[in-house]
């Protein structure tokens, strides 16, 4: 395992996006544990930070870990892996620490444990899947071709330049149809921004909104399509990732019955 760790993360130069994958994921575990227990009214934790009845969320101290950290890696010579490392490792502390009130930076209101708080959990997953196929090596298409298009002609510059704001427009509108993690891993995979672009919009997203609404042209049979097949296979997708949030983060508070 070591010799796994060394060879493809160490002499990769990714031991700094390794301790920045660390970083999230420990501070995302130890906030999450921490707002538990202040929920359960644990009497032996702490509880929230309230100085003067001011209730200071911990976006705050995200945000201050992410600029000293951010600065300080600024300014470290870079052949000093380690200390960069240890200051990756701060700044995905502080990642996780404003990902977690992204809902409430969002809506700018507390909603961190109803049905909207779920965002910020999302956020995170996000960030930490995409990291962890960088850890593995996977590069966006984007990198791979600037890095190609440097050493070629300027005609083929053009070629390649047109190519990728092709591909970058199909992922727009693959988020904008509401399938966001086909968006995100499309940007590895780009033939699922194509399939994403191609099929029909989720009946939600603002894609649906301004195409499928009333009076536009076939409008009304593609929502029916897009709700049946939003019932038939997201609906369970999603109710298991709900599932894996609870048991994570935490459920969200129900709504009092009306």
């Amino acid at each position: 395992m070591s010799g796994w760790f060394t060879e493809r993360i160490v002499d990769t130069g990714r031991l700094p996006l390794f301790c920045f994958f660390a970083g999230v994921v420990v501070g995302f575990g130890f906030i999450r544990l921490s707002v538990r227990l202040i929920r359960a009214q644990v009497r032996w934790w702490p509880g929230n930070v309230q100085p003067g009845g001011l209730h200071i969320h911990h976006v705050v101290f995200g945000v201050a870990f992410m600029i000293i950290f951010g600065v300080a890696e600024l300014m470290i010579p870079a052949d000093l892996a380690g200390w960069r490392s240890a200051t990756a490792a701060g700044f995905g502390i502080g990642t996780a620490l404003v990902l977690d009130e992204f809902a409430l930076i969002l809506r700018l209101e507390d909603v961190y444990w109803s049905e909207q708080g779920r965002a910020s959990v999302d956020a995170v997953f996000v960030v930490v899947a995409l990291t962890g196929l960088l850890l593995l090596g996977v590069q966006p298409f984007v990198v791979e071709d600037l890095e190609v298009s440097a050493r070629e002609p300027p005609v083929s510059r053009l070629v390649t330049l047109a190519f990728m704001i092709v591909i970058l427009g199909l992922g727009a509108l693959t988020v904008l149809k509401g399938k966001i993690w086909t968006g995100l891993i499309g940007l590895f995979v780009p033939l699922l921004l194509v399939v994403g672009a191609i099929r029909l919009a989720r009946p939600t997203s603002p894609w649906a909104r301004w195409r499928y609404r009333p009076g536009r042209r076939h409008a009304e049979q593609k929502l029916g399509r897009a709700r049946r097949r939003e019932a038939r296979w997201r609906t369970p997708v999603v109710r298991a990732m709900d599932r894996l949030q609870d048991l994570v983060a935490g459920a969200p508070d129900r709504p009092p019955p009306s």
